[in-house]
């Protein structure tokens, strides 16, 4: 990663962190308005990490250049991606995990955010990891392969996992994240599944529902 995260402390020492990853084509700063809007306490102690994704040609926008974690090769089957990518973003994010143990914050301190294909690269992270994080958030997203990484995933406790979609989302139709939902759940996962009359994007409930999760998941 060339860029360094956008990185927003909290008024008092940290004490829990929330790496949050953007869309396609957006950048660092696309979510850091979500995090004035969820409206914490003032002593809250969350650390938000917005890393950014490099810039690269996208195959199925005509290979025009755009911030992605993975170039998408086309929409069937299932988006097929440049898996090379995708590892190197699941890198690029245990890099993330690993900074904030250092500076004294453990896994279960830690949330994962993402949004669309922020939330694939979360997903397929926490999965891959096997670290016990204090959750998962898969804001309008999907799981790519995530049949097969389950079956091989290592063996862990179950993560809280909280699934929001648009039932207008025409980017990723509402069933390939009620689809990630679904496995997630069958695989023992702790999940929530919310939906909403939007389409790819977040809304004032949304976020109101979001708030609730992450002061629960972090003890707030």
């Amino acid at each position: 990663m060339s860029q360094q995260p956008h990185i927003i402390e909290p008024a008092v020492p940290a004490t829990s962190c929330v790496i949050w990853l953007h869309g396609l084509g957006a950048d660092c700063f696309d979510f850091v308005p979500v995090v004035e809007a969820l409206g914490l306490p003032q002593n809250h102690g969350i650390r938000f990490v917005f890393p950014q994704a490099p810039t690269r040609p996208v195959t199925i926008n005509g290979g025009f250049p755009m911030p992605c974690w993975y170039d998408i090769l086309g929409m069937s089957p299932a988006r097929a991606i440049n898996q090379a990518h995708m590892d190197e973003a699941v890198a690029m994010l245990k890099g993330l995990i690993a900074d904030q143990q250092a500076k004294g914050i453990l896994p279960k301190q830690v949330i994962l955010a993402g949004f669309s294909q922020g939330g694939a690269v979360v997903i397929t992270t926490a999965v891959l990891s096997g670290l016990p994080l204090a959750g998962v958030m898969a804001l309008s997203t999907y799981g790519p392969d995530l049949d097969e990484l389950l079956k091989n995933a290592p063996q862990g406790a179950g993560l809280p996992v909280f699934c929001a979609h648009g039932r207008g989302d025409e980017v990723l139709p509402l069933s390939m994240g009620r689809e990630a939902h679904d496995l997630l759940q069958a695989a023992g996962h702790s999940t929530e599944w919310h939906e909403y009359p939007m389409a790819h994007e977040v809304c004032p409930q949304e976020i109101a529902d979001i708030r609730r999760w992450l002061m629960a998941r972090l003890g707030l």
